[in-house]
């Protein structure tokens, strides 16, 4: 891309330099030269003027929107590493704004106050010259000056915008003192735009606290999906979308390495292999991050940089462990300070993990250290590994120091979390295979090399170091046998399950079991030892069975599976295998709208150790979209959106996909956006399609798309996805209740009836809530309006009734309008639930309509507190004196607060009071 737009020109003399934040040079002659030695050194009219921009240009409009409205504040802050493109997006931001312009100063190593003042006052008079001009000093400034001029920029008509380019150079603190004045004292009227690589020395701090500050970091400059593939179009190196995907993921959207990355490619017979190659040791980016980056680290954070290479992320005491030193968590913080190239975790304590590309520079840089360096540093990971119960990563480094005997006792007293379960881009090349003869004297060292294979997904190399291990298997003694084929079978299901076979999954599950002690399967409750490896077997192969199940789309089967599996897990003391069963269950339990045991395991799940960390970063993803779901069916939306944003790294995952979808589904159509929800959830079942032919959450997404176009007013398109299945013998309950509420929608009320499921049979049981819940609150919907007000009280009772102890709210207060009336009549009538309906009938008001606060300033006199509660009590059938025993006062008080009530609704009975704060949606 390379749109035309309105930029000054380059003044003759001037280069045109590509390339982020690097500024054009001016040719300087000899007399000028003689000319400057005689007196100050003259100011450059380059650093006066936005630097000429790359050429293509990729337009990025979300980010020069994001300078327009931070401009309306005091100061915005755009601030880097190198090469994120900060000069690049000011400079097209300032040639872009209408005439006359930002002022522009270019800040330079070396600059002293005095320098920067001269250049601050020559910008501010050039942006001044269509009014008085203020009287800028030339020099940092005295009191007395500075005053004046806040005073002069004050009385402006229009703000005067000025832009400190690369103002991180400045390093007296005092040279910025005049330029925080005038920010504090100008009545707004001077408006800084400052980009940085580092934190400024200005007081941002009074200004993030009073909202004022406009910041842009490194996730905002980061290139998306769509910029990346622009930016390759536009380089004449388009690619498909899967590689631009991959090309971003690999520079975490690093604009720099994407330049380089695009210039490179176009160059390629084969862009797109050479793209999915592309890292940080190619040889610009290598240059270009040891100039820009590691130079100007100190030697500390450099050598700490390169030892913690060794792994693929760090916290402070690994990095200690690593480094030997004890600031490792002073120096990680000090570098993760400004982003772009180190990146925190939010768990406690926080980890740590390079930039994709700076790692690959790292780790290259590491493989130039000796061996015994190297083998030092594994041997340091390996034992930090092992006493924080990750015996995977301990297997991993025990193997690339060559440690044959510590590799294989990690496997004995480890297998169950050597398992994989998500897919973990591997740390680094692969550990070096065991030798031959070590292998022939262990042959539990093979299944170790294979076992790590397994974790890092090289499922080809585990599968043939496990056949190796077998072949060196067959002189094993009875007893180590038994325990050989018992570890041998369990990687032979992970592999298996890694291939996505389930079939052989569950066969492979079937015989690993069978490896259990007969002893310990009639009594697996004993003090046995044996007991440990008997839960190990059992947790293994759940969890193994679990994920099969959720696969295939059935729910209830996997959270039987798992729930054992978990049990299984906790009994053997395998935190890793707990964790994963307890985010799933958690998940599980949420969507059968088990919001109790879903929130309880969630969170017990989210405080375990072993969720720390980017390797659990998935596990952690799946109880944070239960935690959503449970918020979603409480109605609180604002929590649901909290969790739903950090599920994200589960997305890869058919269910937790799915399951995300049916929950923003739900939240954009409450958020009257029924048209992105419709297409979002439309989306998601035919993805699931693709993986999954049939399952409960199949038939989650059809009954929401279908109820959703129904909503609409589609109602034949509704129909038609529901046809076949919602009408077949025995339908999903879940796709019944949507052919009634389709159906209810087009105004056929039979139809309906005949359609909507028994929620009150047996079978019923085993539904999940919501259908459960919203399949008696239709049904009672129906019995009101076919005039049966008392059976349409006794239905929705028993919903209470089911609906109390979960807390569900979603199910009435997001239903059909009539929902809100049914509940209105059923306090009248009377319930055991009347402070719950009472809530549930404001609650099931539009937000605009919620609460008393909009209304009661159509009353001349508002009502209190105290009398908007004997209010809601007013609806029911409880006496006065019912009522002060509810509350805990006097009789005469009720009476004293009633009589207020009455007057200030002007109304003379009670049932005209209450038709009276229904109609003002005081009730």
């Amino acid at each position: 891309m390379n749109p035309s737009r309105p930029g000054k020109r380059r003044r003759p003399g001037e280069e045109r330099v590509d390339g982020g934040g690097c500024m054009p040079q001016p040719q300087v002659s000899s007399n000028a030269i003689a000319e400057a030695s005689a007196g100050p050194p003259p100011l450059l009219a380059s650093r006066l003027t936005p630097p000429a921009l790359p050429e293509p240009l990729l337009l990025r409009p979300r980010l020069t929107a994001r300078l327009d409205a931070g401009t309306a504040g005091p100061v915005t802050l755009v601030r880097a590493p190198a090469g994120w493109g900060k000069t690049t997006l000011l400079a097209a931001w300032a040639r872009g704004a209408p005439e006359p312009g930002p002022a522009w100063v270019q800040v330079e190593e070396g600059d002293t106050g005095e320098r920067l003042w001269a250049y601050l006052a020559a910008a501010l008079r050039g942006v001044a010259e269509a009014e008085e001009e203020p009287a800028v000093p030339v020099a940092p400034p005295r009191p007395d000056q500075l005053e004046l001029l806040a005073a002069a920029l004050a009385a402006r008509d229009r703000p005067v915008l000025l832009v400190l380019d690369d103002l991180h150079r400045v390093t007296d603190p005092a040279a910025l003192t005049g330029l925080e004045f005038l920010l504090r004292h100008t009545d707004g009227r001077l408006r800084l735009v400052a980009g940085a690589r580092t934190e400024l020395p200005l007081a941002l701090h009074r200004l993030r606290l009073a909202g004022e500050l406009t910041e842009l970091g490194p996730e905002d400059l980061a290139f998306t999906d769509d910029e990346v593939a622009d930016l390759l179009v536009a380089h004449g190196a388009p690619l498909p979308a899967t590689a631009v995907a991959r090309l971003r993921e690999r520079t975490g959207g690093w604009p720099a390495g994407l330049r380089f990355a695009a210039l490179a490619a176009r160059d390629r017979p084969d862009p797109q292999r050479w793209a999915e190659r592309f890292g940080g040791d190619q040889p610009d980016v290598a240059a270009y991050l040891r100039a820009e980056v590691l130079s100007g680290l100190t030697p500390a954070a450099r050598d700490l940089l390169l030892r913690a290479a060794v792994a693929p992320a760090v916290r402070a005491d690994l990095a200690d462990a690593l480094t030997g030193r004890g600031d490792g968590g002073q120096v990680l913080a000090g570098l993760a300070r400004d982003g772009g190239f180190l990146h925190r975790d939010d768990s406690d304590p926080p980890w740590y993990r390079a930039h994709p590309l700076l790692a690959d520079l790292l780790r290259e840089e590491l493989d130039g250290l000796g061996d015994d360096e190297r083998r030092d540093l594994h041997l340091r990971a390996a034992g930090w590994y092992a006493g924080h119960d990750r015996p995977a990563e301990a297997l991993r480094h025990a193997l690339a120091a060559g440690e044959w005997d510590r590799a294989s006792e990690l496997l004995l007293t480890g297998w169950p979390e050597l398992v994989p379960y998500n897919r973990e881009a591997a740390a680094g090349p692969p550990p070096p295979a065991p030798p031959a003869e070590a292998v022939r004297r262990d042959p539990e060292l093979a299944l170790a090399g294979a076992a790590e294979r397994a974790y890092a997904g090289d499922g080809a190399t585990a599968a043939a170091r496990l056949r190796e291990a077998v072949a060196a298997a067959r002189s094993l003694p009875a007893p180590r046998r038994d325990r050989f084929r018992r570890l041998a079978t369990a990687l032979e299901l992970t592999l298996t399950r890694l291939a996505g076979d389930h079939r052989e999954v569950r066969d492979a599950a079937a015989r690993l079991l069978a490896t259990r002690d007969p002893a310990q399967v009639k009594s697996p409750d004993t003090d046995d030892p044996r007991t440990g490896e008997d839960a190990d077997v059992r947790a293994v192969a759940g969890t193994a069975l679990g994920l099969v199940d959720l696969a295939e789309g059935d729910l209830r089967a996997a959270s039987a599976t798992f729930g054992a599996a978990l049990d299984a897990a906790r009994r053997a003391g395998r935190p890793r295998t707990e964790l994963v069963c307890a985010a799933r269950c958690a998940l599980l339990h949420a969507l059968a709208g088990e919001l109790r045991a879903a929130e309880r395991t969630a969170r017990a799940a989210l405080e375990m150790p072993s969720c720390q960390g980017w390797s659990s970063r998935a596990e952690c993803a799946h109880a944070h979209l239960a935690l959503a779901l449970v918020a979603l069916h409480r109605d609180q939306p604002e929590e649901a959106t909290a969790h739903l944003a950090l599920t994200g790294a589960a997305g890869g995952d058919a269910t937790v996909s799915a399951a995300a979808a049916l929950c923003r589904g739900a939240l954009l159509r409450d958020a009257a956006e029924p048209a992105a929800a419709t297409q979002l959830v439309a989306r998601a079942r035919e993805e699931l399609a693709s993986r999954s032919a049939a399952g409960d959450l199949a038939d989650r997404l059809l009954a929401e798309e279908a109820d959703l176009r129904s909503e609409q007013g589609d109602v034949d398109t509704a129909r038609g996805l529901l046809a076949d299945r919602a009408r077949a013998p025995e339908p999903a309950p879940v796709l019944a209740l949507a052919l009634a509420r389709v159906e209810l929608r087009a105004g056929d009320v039979r139809a309906a009836g005949y359609a909507l499921p028994d929620w009150d049979a047996p079978a019923a049981a085993d539904w999940p809530l919501p259908v459960r819940l919203g399949s008696g609150v239709l049904e009672a919907v129906l019995a009101r309006r076919g005039g049966d007000d008392r059976r349409a009280g006794r239905l929705l009772e028993r919903v209470l009734d089911l609906a109390g102890p979960e807390g569900h709210r979603r199910v009435f207060t997001r239903a059909e309008p009539a929902v809100r009336d049914l509940l209105a009549a059923h306090l009248d009538s009377g319930t055991a639930h009347w402070p719950t309906v009472s809530d549930l009938v404001r609650g099931a008001d539009e937000p605009a309509e919620r609460g008393p606060a909009g209304v009661g300033r159509a009353l001349d006199e508002p009502l209190t507190e105290r009398e908007l509660t004997i209010l809601r009590y007013l609806q029911s059938i409880l006496s006065n004196v019912e009522i002060a025993s509810e509350l805990s006062v006097s009789v005469n008080t009720v009476k004293t607060h009633v009589r207020n009530i009455y007057r200030k609704l002007d109304a003379t009975r009670r049932r005209e009071a209450v038709r009276r704060a229904r109609e003002l949606r005081l009730i």
